[in-house]
């Protein structure tokens, strides 16, 4: 990827997260980038065209967890670097989002929503990331049932959706309270408390 296109997304990326789709104009945009109308038309012809890339880079590239290198011996051991990956994620966020606000960014979530009505198959892709999600910490969940790690009578897909909602759920509150710095504390928090009842 050139400099200018890397420059244009993670500069448009930074606007849709303080505004709606719908009220980020192209010209605030270009005028932001600092490129002349010609280069930036250069790279992205229209805003949807501009937006689908942003979405595809941020949200399924760059920015999704890398199930592949966690650690699956045991549950506990999966969870922690669930976490750690988490934090490297949104650090990375961080650092290409200069100006990230806290407080504001429950836009976020609204791109996700906002790609839903633009882009036909949008949803599919969405619901695939978050089945292979589910299917990953089920398996995990399974394996450690197996080797004796704990006890339990919820079924592993239903231990696996507790893991996965309580981190959705935590994560919306905190991101609307604007506290996100207090994400990783408290999901560990009430993972770590969750797995010793599940061992108990």
């Amino acid at each position: 990827m050139s400099d200018s296109k890397e420059h244009i997304l993670e500069t448009a990326f930074s606007l849709f997260l303080q505004k709606s789709f719908k009220e980020v104009t192209m010209n605030e945009i270009v005028n932001a980038t600092g490129l002349s109308k010609g280069a930036f038309y250069h790279y992205f012809p229209s805003k949807e065209k501009l937006f689908f890339e942003i979405v595809d880079t941020f949200y399924f590239k760059n920015m999704m967890i890398d199930y592949g290198i966690l650690n699956k011996n045991s549950l506990f051991e999966f969870y922690h670097d669930y976490i750690d990956q988490q934090k490297k994620v949104l650090g990375e966020l961080k650092e290409i989002l200069k100006n990230w606000d806290e407080g504001v960014n429950i836009n976020y979530f609204t791109i996700l929503f906002d790609s839903m009505n633009l882009f036909p198959g949008f949803k599919d892709k969405m619901m695939e990331v978050l089945n292979d999600e589910l299917k990953t910490w089920t398996k995990v969940i399974e394996s450690s049932r197996n080797k004796k790690e704990f006890s339990s009578p919820m079924t592993d897909e239903q231990i696996a959706r507790m893991f996965i909602y309580s981190n959705n759920g935590i994560s919306l509150r905190l991101l609307l309270e604007g506290k996100v710095g207090n994400l990783f504390p408290e999901i560990l928090t009430l993972w770590d408390n969750f797995y010793k009842e599940l061992k108990d």
